[in-house]
């Protein structure tokens, strides 16, 4: 268990113990980083903002049956994805929402070669299919560990694996053609 995973634990469990100071501790040290990657998945600010509300209520409501406190980050994740799930389906519903969504591009034929930086990948995210711009998010941004993104997207690492490689390969296509050179 690395520090970080510990630090996590001992703030849930404090959290389950009652004290509100332990809360504001994971909000504090976890909100960018939610924000972030629901900014990234959803492609709004404003929408992030909602979506971020609506994920610390529920981290609020379900942190006293978390059994594996250590675990915190991939379950806030979860929720965070749970989150935009529901809106896409709230959106889907109501056309109306659908004509305010960004549209969706994807291009590509090779594998992205080299490291990928953030600011390369953020700048093509936009260009990307959900699926393939939470992978991204979740493994290059938020650096978490395949074995983590599996647990979130509720996937086998293979299916992250090949996710992966997919994004990677639509990600080099539409940074190619906004100018980006591999």
């Amino acid at each position: 268990m690395s520090g970080d995973e510990r630090r996590d634990g001992l703030l849930v469990v404090r959290c389950q113990l009652g004290e509100r100071e332990a809360f504001r501790e994971l909000v504090e040290r976890w909100h960018a980083p939610l924000w972030r990657y629901l900014r990234s998945v959803a492609d709004s600010s404003d929408l992030a903002d909602d979506l971020a509300q609506e994920a610390w209520v529920a981290v609020l409501r379900g942190l006293p049956r978390l059994r594996r406190p250590e675990r915190f980050a991939p379950w806030l994740f979860t929720i965070a994805r749970r989150a935009v799930t529901d809106h896409l389906r709230r959106a889907y519903r109501d056309p109306r929402t659908l004509a305010e969504e960004p549209e969706d591009v994807a291009a590509g034929d090779d594998p992205f070669g080299g490291v990928l930086t953030a600011m390369q990948v953020e700048a093509g995210l936009s260009g990307l299919p959900p699926l393939e711009r939470e992978v991204l998010v979740l493994f290059h941004l938020q650096d978490l560990p395949l074995a983590d993104c599996a647990e979130i997207l509720g996937v086998p690492p293979g299916t992250v694996k090949s996710r992966l490689h997919r994004a990677r390969r639509m990600l080099r296509g539409v940074l190619v053609e906004r100018g980006y050179q591999s």
